[in-house]
């Protein structure tokens, strides 16, 4: 099968500061009417900057094809297949976009009378209903801004209700397959933070679980499925370990694409769940603008959420200030508004049916990759994956070849590296995530990228070592990069 390897022609473009020449510019005004300069005859002097010693003085064609052609170097989710494990890298339907670009959503100023936005109220109301029936849980906050500030709001959360009930619990259980900002998390609100290991099959023990919990335990984070990509089957058994203790358990939903439309993470023992709407529900990741990480919560923790929160009183939709227990404000306004309204379009458009076979694809999507690759690379965990499958370099170490050069060259064979040497729990980890957006032509030509890879590592290890030559930078130097950063221009000779 042909790979898709980078073949086209690049250009080598300088820095902006190195392009154009003085009086160059790249926009036409008409004279003004009076003898004065355009700049002293409209524009306040109390506006006007100082000269800018070096500042770029380039035409419009130069800009744009600078620009353009840094654009070009770019990679992402609409130029190709984005399998990195952890993130949900997918293509979302350009329709959510078109829908949040509506000028009813994009003219909206959060100051607007209550009267005036009552379309925008309403999509927030609805869109939290959706959420809490996906999840199964009582009540829905949209404000926080990505994952790990749900965390963080969740944690805070649990921390008031503790500190209202005069408890001094001080801990909370970590497992070593969580996702890695749940212990910081946890320490911003002042918890201590208690490791916990997985048992032998990539899953916690609730005797592991038991063993730990005591009164000094205030809740456990779970993430399900597990950054191993297994879905922790013994939560529910766990869950009830916790709550007869007094604790809660927080469950870490940043991989919910592979249970939307399956699992309710509600009956199964969960008391607050964060979600990533620009993961799961139609945004783009990573480098594609704001997030959204809400957090569903049971009614007992509903007091304690952020204000405002969004009522409805017959047809009419406000904001309700009056909650003597809030948290407060997490997020300015009502969170990052345009990423909710394209969650609520994407679920609109899927409905029950299309989030289910969203995540049944992805599954699917996940074992046919680890089964196709089991013979070629090491599977630590030998069991049927959830969203993303987990293999190491176990098999080419000892022929010289690494996570790092299987990744460099999966460059030249035209794919973006999945994620790698995470998570920690595994060495050499090699972690892939198709989605469920992914045809299986192109699931089977980064297969085939795979084998390649692994058979050449046999023949010609030392040619391997050398990737990527087909990009437009090589093999960088990443330790000299990390330990003498460039961080300004021009750069410092001293």
């Amino acid at each position: 099968m042909k790979s898709l390897g980078i073949t086209t022609l690049a250009h080598d473009e300088p820095l902006i500061f190195e392009i154009g020449s003085p009086g160059r510019t790249a926009f036409s005004l008409p004279e003004p009417e009076t003898e004065k300069p355009l700049s002293e005859s409209s524009i306040p002097e109390s506006l006007m900057r100082d000269e800018i010693n070096g500042f770029p003085e380039i035409s419009e064609v130069e800009l744009v094809r600078h620009f353009t052609r840094l654009s070009n170097w770019n990679y992402g989710v609409d130029t190709g297949f984005y399998p990195l494990g952890s993130c949900t890298m997918k293509y979302n339907p350009k329709i959510n976009e078109d829908i949040a670009a509506l000028r009813g959503f994009t003219l909206c100023h959060p100051f607007q009378p209550e009267s005036l936005c009552q379309g925008c109220l309403r999509v927030l109301w609805e869109l939290e209903q959706f959420l809490a029936e996906i999840t199964g849980m009582d009540c829905v906050t949209l404000q926080p801004a990505a994952g790990a500030h749900g965390e963080l709001t969740a944690m805070m959360i649990i921390k008031a209700y503790c500190t209202q009930k005069n408890s001094t619990r001080h801990k909370v259980l970590i497992p070593d397959t969580a996702h890695g900002t749940n212990p910081a998390s946890v320490a911003m609100c002042g918890f201590e933070t208690v490791p916990v290991k997985s048992g032998k099959e990539g899953i916690l023990e609730p005797d592991t679980v038991a063993s730990l919990m005591d009164e000094d335990v205030a809740a456990i984070m779970i993430t399900n499925p597990n950054t191993l990509g297994l879905f922790e089957s013994h939560i529910a058994a766990i869950s009830e370990i916790v709550h007869k203790k007094g604790g809660f358990v927080y469950c870490d939903g940043a991989n919910l694409n592979a249970l939307m439309g399956i699992v309710k993470v509600g009956k199964l023992g969960v008391d607050i769940v964060h979600m990533n709407l620009h993961k799961t529900f139609s945004t783009p990741h990573g480098g594609g603008g704001p997030g959204s990480g809400p957090i569903a919560v049971k009614s007992v923790f509903e007091p304690y959420l952020p204000v405002p929160r969004v009522e409805k009183e017959g047809e009419e939709f406000r904001f309700g200030y009056d909650r003597p227990q809030t948290i407060g404000k997490v997020r300015s306004f009502y969170g990052n508004f345009l990423v909710c309204v394209k969650a609520y379009s994407y679920i609109c458009s899927m409905g029950a049916r299309g989030l289910r076979q969203a995540s049944t694809t992805a599954v699917v999507n996940a074992n046919y990759i680890r089964s196709k690759l089991k013979p070629y690379y090491h599977l630590p965990y030998d069991k049927n994956c959830m969203h993303e499958c987990v293999f190491t370099d176990k098999e080419q170490k000892p022929l010289g070849i690494t996570t790092l050069d299987i990744a460099k060259n999966l460059i030249d064979h035209g794919f973006h590296p999945p994620t790698i040497y995470f998570p920690l729990v595994v060495d050499g980890a090699l972690m892939i995530e198709p989605t469920e957006t992914e045809s299986r032509e192109t699931i089977d030509r980064f297969i085939d990228a795979m084998i390649q890879i692994a058979e050449a590592a046999k023949e010609r290890p030392k040619e391997l070592k050398k990737a990527p030559r087909k990009s437009k930078i090589n093999r960088v130097d990443e330790v000299k990069a990390a330990r003498n950063p460039v961080l300004r221009w021009p750069p410092s000779h001293s």
